[in-house]
């Protein structure tokens, strides 16, 4: 059952499944919390309180929101957080990566652990040389850059090509839900405006996360050209010893859509360590 949370400037929406610690789901632009359809209901067997939630402007959470910052996720996030009873394990995948590390250099009594799938948690500059050299790369860089000048839903989808280097066996079914949702008034204005926020704020707050931190990339993630070097930054930008990282040969920007046993195998016994911990 969907469920909403009333945030000053809108509605966040929410749905909950299994019992034991809590574990927060976000997804990245442009997606919704089905994005983690595989993943919830494992999570959730396993012995976890799964919340999964829609972004601010994504999925059936309202739109014509002031910002959409990752600052501004952030505090969508904990005022979740806050309703449903933390502490939790945040899960943040891309854009929510960013915000879950804001989250938890905030409120460090709420959030047990960040999981940070593909993130964009810290400052960009265009590289070049990696454009030049890596073909996917390159694709995904101009596909997502004319979606986001353009607002067109088609070329949101051509990048989806590239970011899922295999696809789901539903995939076709959820491409063309993904491209409704989008459709209605103010999802692409929403998507854009996400889209256009520097992670500056997030990287500016790693170094005052005190919780343990999973950063998981996909080895063919074309938001890079070199996904590992990203991760490896963010982990060395974190407090020593708090991060550890992982890649999943063959990935794409979302692990949790594309190669959801792989991921499962590195965040169950994440949160296991961690929730013991907390």
């Amino acid at each position: 059952m969907t469920e909403h949370l009333r945030i000053d400037g809108g509605t966040i929406a929410y749905d909950v499944h299994g019992e034991g610690p809590l574990v927060v789901l976000a997804h990245g632009m442009g997606d919704s919390r089905h994005s983690y359809r595989f993943v919830a209901p494992a999570l959730a067997a396993a012995g976890y309180r799964v919340a999964a939630v829609d972004l601010r402007g994504c999925g059936d959470s309202s739109v014509g929101w002031p910002g959409y910052s990752r600052t501004d996720l952030a505090g969508d996030l904990l005022a979740l957080v806050r309703h449903l009873g933390g502490p939790a394990v945040l899960v943040g995948q891309s854009v929510s990566g960013g915000a879950a590390t804001i989250a938890a250099a905030t409120a460090p009594d709420l959030v047990a652990g960040l999981v940070e799938i593909a993130p964009f948690t810290r400052r960009q500059s265009l590289d070049l040389a990696g454009l030049l050299r890596v073909r996917r790369h390159r694709r995904g860089t101009v596909r997502l850059a004319l979606a986001a000048a353009t607002g067109s839903v088609g070329w949101w989808a051509k990048y989806l090509d590239v970011a899922f280097p295999t696809r789901p066996a539903d995939w076709d079914a959820e491409l063309a839900r993904i491209e409704s949702v989008l459709r209605e008034p103010g999802r692409m204005a929403a998507l854009r405006a996400t889209g256009t926020s520097s992670p500056a704020d997030a990287g500016e707050r790693l170094r005052d996360v005190r919780c343990p931190v999973l950063v998981v990339e996909g080895s063919l993630d074309p938001d890079w050209a070199d996904p590992r070097a990203e991760g490896e930054r963010v982990v060395a930008d974190l407090p020593a010893g708090l991060g550890e990282l992982a890649v999943i040969d063959g990935a794409g920007h979302y692990p949790h859509t594309q190669t959801p046993r792989e991921l499962l195998a590195l965040v169950l016994p994440f949160l296991a360590r961690t929730t013991a911990r907390a």
